[in-house]
C-alpha cells in the first residue's frame, strides 16, 4: 500500500492537470452540444492559441495570464468568423460536410503554422514557472494552482452566462430544438457562430494557462485534444458538467497511472478507461441513454 505522503500529492497534481484538460474539453463539448458535430479543427486552433500566447510574451512582454484577457476575445472573434463565414457556408447545412470542412481547416492551420514557424519547439521563461505552494504534504506548482482557479472561474462564468443571459438561453434553445428555436425568431446561424466562438475562446484561455510550463510547436495542440475527446466521451457528448468532472477525473487517473506504472506510461490508464466507457456506458457518465 502506497503511503498517503506520496498518494495525496499525486491526487492533487492530477486535479490541477485535469482542470486544463477540462477547459479544452469544455470548448469541444460546447460546440458538439449545440452544433451536434465534432470539431476536428480543435487541436489546430489550440496550437494557434499557444503560438499567440507565446508571441504575446516574447514580442509584447505580456504575462500569459494577462494575455488571456486579450486573447480570449480575439479568439472568440476568430471562432465566430470561421463558423459564420467559412464552416457554415461551406457545409451547406450538412453535418457530414461540416466534419470535412473542420478537418480541412485543421490541415490548413497546422501546415500554415509549420510553414511560418518550422517544426522548432519553443518555450518561455517566467520567474514563477518553478515556484511551488505547500498544501499539507503536497508541493504544487504555482502555474497549476493558478490554472485550476482560472478554470473554476471560467466554468462558473460560462454557467452563469448560459443560465441568465438572453444569448445563453438562445444557445440552450438551439441545442434542445433547432427548428423550434428558428421558428421562435432566434438567428440560428448567429448562435452557431457564437457557440463556436465560445469554444475557441476556451482554447485561448487554456493556451495561456499551459504556456508557462509547456512548449509550443505546430503540432502541440493535438496531444491535448486527443485527451479532450476521451473526456467528452467519458462525461457524455454535449454535457458541460460531464466535461468538467470528466477532465478532473482523467487528470487524477493519468497522475495515478504515472505513479504506479511510471511517467512514460501515465496515459495508459486514460485510454483503458476510454475503452471501458465505450463498452459499458457509451453515452458517457452524464449523457442521455439511447
Amino acid at each position: 500500500m502506497m503511503s498517503s505522503v506520496i498518494l495525496v500529492p499525486a491526487l492533487l497534481n492530477g486535479l490541477m492537470t485535469g482542470a486544463v484538460y477540462a477547459l479544452v474539453a469544455l470548448g469541444l463539448t460546447l460546440i458538439y452540444g449545440v452544433l451536434h458535430i465534432i470539431n476536428f479543427a480543435h487541436g489546430a486552433l489550440l496550437t494557434a492559441a499557444l503560438f499567440a500566447a507565446f508571441f504575446a510574451n516574447k514580442l509584447l512582454g505580456l504575462d500569459p495570464y494577462v494575455a488571456a484577457f486579450f486573447l480570449a476575445p480575439l479568439f472568440f472573434g476568430v471562432g465566430y468568423m470561421l463558423q459564420r463565414f467559412v464552416i457554415g457556408p461551406a457545409a451547406h447545412g450538412e453535418d457530414r460536410n461540416i466534419l470535412l470542412v473542420t478537418l480541412g481547416l485543421a490541415v490548413v492551420i497546422e501546415n500554415a503554422l509549420l510553414y511560418a514557424f518550422r517544426a522548432d519547439t519553443r518555450t518561455i521563461n517566467l520567474p514563477y514557472a518553478f515556484d511551488v505552494v505547500e498544501i499539507g504534504n503536497a508541493f504544487l506548482a504555482v502555474p497549476r494552482v493558478i490554472a485550476f482557479a482560472v478554470v473554476v472561474a471560467v466554468a462558473a462564468l460560462l454557467w452563469l452566462a448560459m443560465q441568465w443571459t438572453d444569448t445563453g438561453k438562445a444557445i440552450r434553445a438551439v441545442a434542445k430544438e433547432k427548428l423550434g428555436a428558428e421558428l421562435s425568431g432566434i438567428d440560428v446561424a448567429h448562435i452557431y457562430a457564437v457557440t463556436f466562438g465560445l469554444g475557441t475562446a476556451c482554447l485561448a484561455v487554456a493556451a495561456c494557462l499551459l504556456i508557462p510550463t509547456y512548449y509550443v510547436n505546430p503540432h502541440a495542440g493535438n496531444a491535448f485534444v486527443l485527451i479532450a475527446f476521451t473526456i467528452v466521451v467519458l462525461g457524455g457528448m454535449g454535457s458541460v458538467a460531464g466535461a468538467l468532472i470528466g477532465g478532473l477525473f482523467v487528470g487524477v487517473v493519468e497522475s495515478l497511472s504515472g505513479l504506479y506504472l511510471g511517467e512514460s506510461l501515465g496515459q495508459i490508464g486514460i485510454f483503458v478507461m476510454f475503452i471501458l466507457v465505450l463498452l459499458f456506458r457509451p453515452s458517457g457518465l452524464f449523457g442521455e441513454r439511447a
